[in-house]
């Protein structure tokens, strides 16, 4: 981790030769140095959670005090307010993602800030403006963050903190999973399993808010029907645990819902063939997730018969730099979503103080809990 600090703290120092002390204290170029040193704009100093080395989350991770740094002409100094701990930075720090900062690094890869300054030649963002990193970017879990403008989006200062924090990833998964593969037209049906998660909850509103019906897989476990009825409170039309669907037409289950044209799959699988169960002929199943850690399998009459075809999608793939423009239009729709109440799912705002025990809910040693966001101004 020194060398995180050394990069901060050494910027503006250049060799000077061999000098003595006093050579270099009164050499030109070292008085030329300090007066820009004293003009130039730096950032507070910075808490942070950093690793150096790949592993579990809550032994390699740890908060430090990250030294001031320059913020250029072109650069943007965030307050953050607001980050999540997503699946994927928890990957990214086990060393098993296949897209990951390179260590000594800070964690997180979207939340939302306030400017707190900007360079001189920075154009359309000030101080107190709401911004997000779009296309997110890695190193969120910091008090302040400096980046050149064209990593930050400036979004509606009255965009719901958490929601602010989390848009990215989840939501935006679940929209573009909604449009990229199939052309979904009111009345047609989609199913997924993993609709408990964040982006099966997003996916569930979506579909409603877009008259589109969603047929919901969630696992056996302990008050299903409290989950179901939630889940229904959001918009879905039906939802089966694994075992009710251990019958050999699933199909027969439903109530005059046409068969699913669009499958989505984030566990693998026996839910992954629970989702192609559903699909009607020509039917798409999209996997975004493996939970499970276990294969997808197929019959060779899914194939021949129903003409099935399997894709994948990878959010951070589809939002390389070109389509980043692309993406904010789409996240200012999400957004206004948010804000009335017709995109929501449940969060944890957690001080930055009690890191720790947000990793550890994270990693699901305390049971089931609901996304941790962490809130850096508590």
């Amino acid at each position: 981790m020194a060398s995180l600090v050394r990069s901060a703290t050494l910027r503006f120092l250049k060799p000077l030769g061999n000098l003595t002390l006093n050579d270099a204290v009164n050499h030109p170029r070292t008085q030329t140095q300090s007066l820009r040193a004293f003009s130039t704009t730096l950032s507070p100093p910075s808490k942070a959670v950093v690793y150096e080395q790949h592993g579990p989350p809550d032994r390699v991770t740890r908060v430090i005090q990250l030294p001031p740094v320059e913020v250029k002409e072109n650069d943007v100094c965030v307050k953050m307010l607001a980050a999540p701990i997503n699946p994927s930075d928890i990957n990214r720090i086990e060393g098993v993602y296949p897209v990951r900062p390179q260590v000594p690094a800070v964690g997180g890869y979207e939340g939302v800030g306030e400017v707190h300054s900007v360079g001189a030649a920075v154009k359309g963002l000030l101080p107190g403006d709401l911004v997000i990193p779009s296309p997110p970017s890695f190193g969120t879990w910091q008090t302040y963050i400096v980046k050149d403008q064209s990593v930050w989006y400036k979004i509606n200062k009255n965009s719901p903190l958490e929601y602010a924090a989390t848009i990215t990833v989840n939501p935006l998964t679940a929209l573009r999973m909604l449009e990229d593969f199939v052309t979904l037209n009111k009345g047609d049906t989609i199913v997924q399993n993993g609709a408990t998660s964040i982006v099966g909850q997003c996916i569930i509103q979506l579909a409603h808010h877009r008259g589109i019906h969603n047929i919901n897989i969630i696992r056996d476990r302990t008050g299903s029907d409290e989950v179901k009825e939630k889940l229904k409170n959001l918009g879905a039309d039906e939802v089966f645990t694994e075992s009710q669907l251990e019958v050999k037409n699933v199909k027969g289950l439903l109530s005059g819902i046409p068969e699913p044209a669009l499958g989505f799959n984030c566990v693998g699988g026996n839910a992954a063939s629970l989702v192609l169960k559903f699909l009607g002929r020509g039917g798409t199943m999209v996997t975004y997730g493996g939970m499970s850690k276990k294969p997808i399998t197929v019959s060779t009459s899914s194939f021949i018969f129903k003409d099935l075809s399997l894709r994948g999608f990878w959010l951070q793939n589809w939002m390389s730099t070109e389509r980043a423009k692309e993406c904010r239009v789409l996240i200012d729709s999400l957004l206004d979503l948010a804000r009335e109440g017709k995109l929501k799912y449940e969060m944890e705002l957690v001080p930055f103080d009690n890191f720790n025990a947000a990793i550890d809910k994270a990693l699901g040693k305390r049971g089931s809990q609901p996304k941790q966001v962490i809130n850096f101004q508590l």
